[in-house]
């Protein structure tokens, strides 16, 4: 019997690493999180070689950094540079008040694979999307004398979706709909848990009513007046219970996929003038970071293969067609405008292509 762990769990603990600042090996060298790691760590780093930090686009287009590698830039560490200094270029809170950061050196040499395998990580976990690199030649020795978690670049590369499976299903009776039931599925990667609401039993040779919900903390739960996510779950579910029949996937993708720390900043950098989607791509992040293949497993898990989508956003009806589930209509949702979220919306809409 193996005990050890195989890849897919080798990446849940990388993850997991990197959320408590500890760094993860790759065939190529180290990956540390900027948000995340240790002053004695940082200082630790250059005894081991040239220290690179890697930005994505969308942050080094914010700090007018030169990008030579198209989705993200690489930039020298000048010597005697401080952790602060390092962390005040990847978070944007203090970018109004000290707009000039700097020297900013990006490299153009040498290989970037270290570098967008470590971004890839850092958004898995839920950081901001910033790591430090350092390329070794035995990376795989250095993580065994040092108990460092250590991934080869084929698991971090691989782009397929996590396998997905029920774990508990229990009938659900809502003020919506006494013949509700709640589905819980689990991906094998070690990533949260996603959650399936079926109202009624929905014949599953028919188009089913439907909508992707990602959480929303602030919205479904507390109330807030800043988004139109909670007006919208409860209008959907409402919707399905007067119908009798529908399917409410709820996935665990916060803040569009950045996580709510994340989400925060985000309303932070709103609060300083800036909409949303320019707020994300200041913290580093594109528009959306969701991944809707995410919805369309699910539903073919509980045996939907065409849906009526509960949606204003044209991008979920694309990725549930690539995916193979056949979109017979799109069902408006226009809810919860309030004078709080209307720049949102209107740059969901002018900027992100929303049919509201």
């Amino acid at each position: 019997m193996q005990l050890a762990p195989d890849r897919t769990q080798r990446l849940a603990r990388a993850r997991s690493d990197l959320r408590m600042g500890v760094p993860v090996a790759t065939d190529q060298g180290l990956i540390l999180a900027v948000e995340t790691i240790h002053i004695e760590r940082f200082d630790a780093l250059s005894d081991l070689g040239p220290v690179e930090l890697v930005l994505t686009e969308r942050r080094a287009s914010t700090l007018k950094a030169r990008v030579y590698d198209g989705d993200l830039a690489r930039l020298a560490i000048p010597t005697g540079a401080s952790l602060s200094w390092v962390q005040a270029l990847v978070d944007p809170v203090d970018d109004l008040a000290a707009p000039m950061k700097g020297p900013l050196v990006t490299l153009r040499e040498g290989a970037t694979d270290l570098a967008r395998l470590g971004i890839a990580l850092a958004k898995a976990a839920r950081l901001l999307p910033a790591v430090l690199t350092v390329a070794l030649r035995d990376a795989k020795s250095f993580a065994a004398a040092n108990d460092l978690t250590y991934l080869d670049s084929a698991t971090l590369k691989d782009a397929a979706l996590s396998p997905l499976s029920v774990v508990a299903r229990a009938n659900l009776p809502l003020s919506v709909s006494e013949a509700g039931r709640l589905h819980v599925f689990r991906p094998e990667d070690g990533a949260e848990d996603h959650y399936a609401v079926e109202i009624g039993r929905p014949d599953r040779s028919k188009p089913v009513l439907a909508r992707l919900h990602s959480a929303c903390f602030t919205g479904d739960l507390l109330g807030s007046l800043k988004c139109d996510c909670g007006p919208q779950l409860r209008a959907a579910l409402a919707q399905m219970g007067e119908e009798g029949a529908g399917v409410l996937l709820y996935l665990s993708q916060e803040g569009r996929g950045i996580g709510l720390a994340n989400k925060m900043r985000a309303y932070a950098l709103q609060d300083q003038g800036f909409d949303t989607v320019e707020a994300n791509h200041r913290l580093g992040f594109e528009d959306d970071e969701r991944d809707f293949r995410i919805g369309a497993e699910l539903l073919r898990n509980m045996g939907f293969s065409k849906v009526r989508l509960m949606t204003n956003n044209p991008a979920k009806i694309a990725r549930l067609e690539s995916c193979g589930i056949d979109v017979t209509e799109r069902v408006s949702l226009k809810v919860g405008r309030t004078r709080f979220n209307e720049d949102y919306l209107t740059a969901k809409r002018k900027k992100s292509g929303h049919l509201l």
